[in-house]
């Protein structure tokens, strides 16, 4: 089959273009064309179709977010509503174009049905989707109503039609059994759950004489400790727990260092928790500068990738309040890395009842986890144990193997 992705955007490391990229391998592997069309393209799909106005940052798409979600909706959203359907109707051609242009016979839309970031694009793909008839898989990450800040619209009926939008010709995708629950209560769609994944035949990289300059560059010394925040800054990661956590292990420095770009969802979170860490002495560095898809020199700066800032890391910090799965955590469990944890309901309903070990949070960092991270840090053998079973759990659960076989079934309904 000739398969394209759609999306906001294919570039850099959030959940969803990586899991783009697992979708894409398998799929190639199994035989089928792949073709990417997003807002923002580089990577493996650096070759795709790129339509700028796809990506959420678009200025007017930007535009129509702030006034759908203000704090304060006008009470009419009627025009507003006209002015997305107007728009949306701009995006279908160079949509249409994509799909005609490459022949496709099966287009994979990658959270554009799901969460409200573009509201043009996802009334575009309703409709577009409806007029060609075409077989359509629509991967769910996020959906509006688990984000807070988009609970408080004008356009309720819009996003009840299209995000996700209840066609014969599209199968849908969940990542976890809570959302599969929710989307078949709220909209009556039933729904796979297909699981984040990761390719755990293949052994993790190791320290190399590229990555081991890592810690130097943060400042580090043998010694010191590098504890890792592999998230963007957003609200619901739930830093301020990891920044406590620093603070109460009385560190000989207390550093937290986080992967990802901090503008994501606004700054003002970032801004808050920069002043929640001076409050308790902690340093707390951005590194997502250093950090990109691949190693390479900029300016006569080392790149590093995501995997080199976990193999340097000696604790993994991920007290999410939400996940849609928990990209990080599988990262975390493929490079054998201590890690801590919040329970969020994903992680309780789906990955600890398989029998997980981490140590974990209740909403808080309490002297119970203090304790245990203090231990572990202290006893190497012990942490070997616990992420050696991770691992095998992981690789019968969570292993490219299960997605290949979930994808068969996807498109055998076809």
């Amino acid at each position: 089959m000739r398969i394209g992705f759609i999306a906001t955007r294919l570039h850099g490391t959030d959940g969803v273009t990586l899991e783009v990229e697992k979708w894409a391998r398998v799929l190639t592997r199994l035989g089928h064309e792949i073709y990417f069309c997003a807002g923002e393209l580089g990577g493996y799909a650096k070759d795709g179709t790129l339509i700028p106005e796809l990506h959420f940052a678009d200025q007017s798409v930007f535009a129509l977010s702030q006034k759908a979600f203000d704090t304060n909706p006008d009470d009419d959203g009627h025009a507003l509503a006209d002015q997305i359907y107007s728009r949306a109707d701009e995006m279908r051609a160079p949509l249409r174009s994509f799909i005609r242009s490459n022949n496709l016979d099966l287009i994979i839309v990658q959270n554009a049905l799901t969460i409200p970031m573009n509201l043009p694009l996802g009334v575009s793909l309703t409709g577009l989707i409806a007029e060609l008839g075409i077989d359509t898989i629509a991967h769910h990450h996020d959906f509006f109503w688990e984000r807070q800040r988009y609970q408080t619209n004008a356009i309720l009926d819009l996003l009840d039609t299209a995000f996700p939008a209840k066609l014969p010709n599209i199968q849908h995708v969940t990542i976890n059994s809570i959302a599969k629950a929710r989307l078949n209560a709220r909209r009556g769609i039933s729904s796979t759950v297909v699981p984040n994944v990761l390719d755990f035949a293949t052994p993790p990289p190791v320290l190399d004489n590229y990555n081991q300059q890592l810690r130097t560059d943060l400042g580090l010394s043998k010694n010191d400790l590098l504890i890792l925040q592999p998230t963007r800054v957003v609200q619901r990661k739930g830093i301020e727990m990891s920044i406590e956590l620093v603070k109460r292990l009385e560190l000989p420095k207390s550093l937290l260092f986080i992967s990802h770009r901090s503008s994501d969802e606004g700054t003002s979170y970032w801004r808050w928790l920069k002043r929640e860490a001076s409050v308790m002495d902690v340093d707390v560095q951005l590194i997502d500068h250093m950090i990109g898809p691949v190693r390479e020199t900029v300016n006569g700066h080392k790149i590093y990738s995501l995997w080199d800032a976990y193999l340097n890391s000696d604790l993994i910090t991920y007290p999410s309040l939400y996940e849609g799965f928990g990209n990080a955590l599988l990262e975390s469990i493929y490079v054998r890395r201590l890690t801590i944890i919040n329970r969020y309901p994903v992680y309780n309903a789906d990955i600890k009842p398989l029998g997980f070990e981490f140590i974990e949070l209740d909403g808080f960092v309490n002297e119970k986890s203090i304790q245990e991270t203090r231990i572990l840090l202290n006893s190497p053998d012990e942490v070997e144990k616990i992420t050696a079973k991770n691992y095998q759990l992981a690789q019968e659960h969570f292993s490219v193997e299960v997605l290949e076989s979930k994808l068969k079934e996807l498109l055998a309904n076809f």
